[in-house]
């Protein structure tokens, strides 16, 4: 008797989609306050919601006593510990030397570099136009804060005082939560 044995191979292809999430920053909230009005004033200042999971800030701050020669900029990181409370960064820089040459302040630079894309602050001073940050959105946030230097979870607000002629003249709030 003779056994034909015939061997059938399947080869099933299953596809697997990898949903990874990779926005680990949520923003939400931004508040622009100017402290003299005859100097600066924000045109607008808001976070955008297009979805559940794409948010954006924008504001634009005119500037009225053109040119700017001299602008100082205090920058301070905050974490949320029943309130907001300085947590590791707080520094002042001259933003037009800084702005020659932003890889001499490294830590101004870590902050600087995810803002300037979507930054009209490009050049050095003087400043003859309006400060505009437009559609700053979570992505490049992502990156600095949990690849380039990795924060601890948790609720945080990046203060921005802008000093011109050693007068404070503004402040920017961005609050973000990174999960």
């Amino acid at each position: 008797m003779s056994h034909n044995i015939k061997v059938f191979v399947l080869i099933i292809v299953v596809s697997y989609v990898v949903i990874e999430v990779t926005s680990k920053v949520d923003f939400t909230n931004i508040v622009c306050t100017s402290y003299d009005k005859e100097f600066s004033d924000f045109e607008y200042c808001y976070l955008k919601s297009v979805n559940r999971t794409y948010k954006y800030l924008s504001f634009k701050c005119n500037l009225y006593q053109k040119p700017v020669r001299k602008v100082n900029v205090n920058l301070a990181l905050h974490k949320r510990f029943n309130g907001y409370r300085p947590f590791m960064y707080n520094i002042t820089v001259d933003a037009c030397k800084f702005l020659k040459d932003p890889q001499k302040n490294p830590i101004l630079n870590f902050f600087y570099s995810w803002n300037a894309p979507f930054l009209n602050v490009n050049h050095t001073c003087p400043f003859n136009h309006a400060i505009i940050l437009e559609k700053l959105n979570t992505e490049s946030v992502n990156h600095q804060f949990s690849v380039v230097l990795p924060f601890p979870d948790g609720d945080y607000m990046v203060e921005v005082n802008w000093i011109a002629y050693d007068i404070n003249r503004a402040v920017t709030k961005f609050y973000f939560t990174l999960s």
